[in-house]
């Protein structure tokens, strides 16, 4: 039986949960026949909080978000998301090249149904609140990788989601700049209170950022472990507390690689 994915309209009613998955497994065909790719998963994010999704490369941690996104649908098991649709930024920018920062954004907001009056006004109020104050009118080639990211960030809290989607989005930036928007990223998660389901690699960055720590294991994926990470908010990568949890961490990852034949 196939899954399902629920998308249930804002509303005034208090939530136990920004995204519940249950039990999901996807499975993809091929020349092979079915791969199983995700197997029964369940995770929930709670409202307002910040959850890492870990694991080694294949292990089907896009997958998972993109289901969640409602890009494609589970195979068996539901997906729940009370707040509606989520936002999704993705590892690359995506931005168009031939519109202005601020025009990016204006598309989500028009996407959204915001008068046109209101678009520019908007725009501005989201590129400061990513420190772009004054980028409105920069073409993309204008801008650094760091910039951009902080554009389609700002274009992805334009869609005014409960929940945002993050897919490795500081994966291919420097280590200096992939620091600071850790920082920008933290801080507009706690000023905005938005739930966030952000997929990584990287485990300092997992632990450097999240509330919890979700360990998926190598194909299929499986929720294998969870940690919730008790350094409180503002972290360091380099802290003390950060780099230890990332051992053990690190350690049960090299495990489950060793256990299902992956290097």
């Amino acid at each position: 039986m196939a899954g399902t994915l629920t998308k249930t309209a804002k509303g005034t009613t208090a939530v136990s949960h920004a995204v519940r998955i249950e039990r999901v497994s996807k499975s993809f065909g091929g020349p092979a026949g079915q791969q199983l790719v995700l197997d029964d998963i369940s995770l929930d994010v709670a409202p307002g909080e910040f959850v890492t999704l870990l694991g080694a490369s294949g292990c089907g941690k896009s997958t998972l978000l993109n289901l969640v996104a409602g890009l494609d649908r589970p195979t068996a098991g539901s997906i729940d998301t009370p707040g509606g649709r989520p936002a999704l930024m993705f590892q690359e920018h995506a931005l168009f090249p031939w519109l202005t920062a601020g025009k990016n954004i204006e598309l989500a907001l028009r996407l959204r149904g915001v008068p046109k009056p209101e678009r520019r006004e908007e725009a501005e109020r989201l590129l400061g609140l990513v420190r772009l104050g004054g980028a409105y009118g920069k073409r993309v080639h204008e801008l650094s990788g760091g910039m951009r990211q902080r554009v389609a960030l700002a274009r992805a809290l334009a869609q005014d989601s409960e929940l945002l989607l993050m897919d490795e989005p500081f994966a291919a930036l420097d280590a200096i700049t992939r620091d600071v928007l850790h920082d920008e990223l933290t801080r507009i998660w706690r000023e905005t209170n938005v739930s966030v389901l952000f997929v990584t690699h990287n485990v300092r960055e997992a632990v450097r950022l999240a509330q919890r720590v979700a360990l998926l294991s190598s194909r299929p994926g499986r929720v294998a472990h969870e940690w919730t990470v008790g350094v409180p908010q503002p972290r360091r990568i380099e802290d003390a507390a950060v780099a230890e949890l990332s051992v053990e961490i690190t350690e049960e990852l090299r495990r489950e690689i060793r256990r299902h034949g992956r290097h």
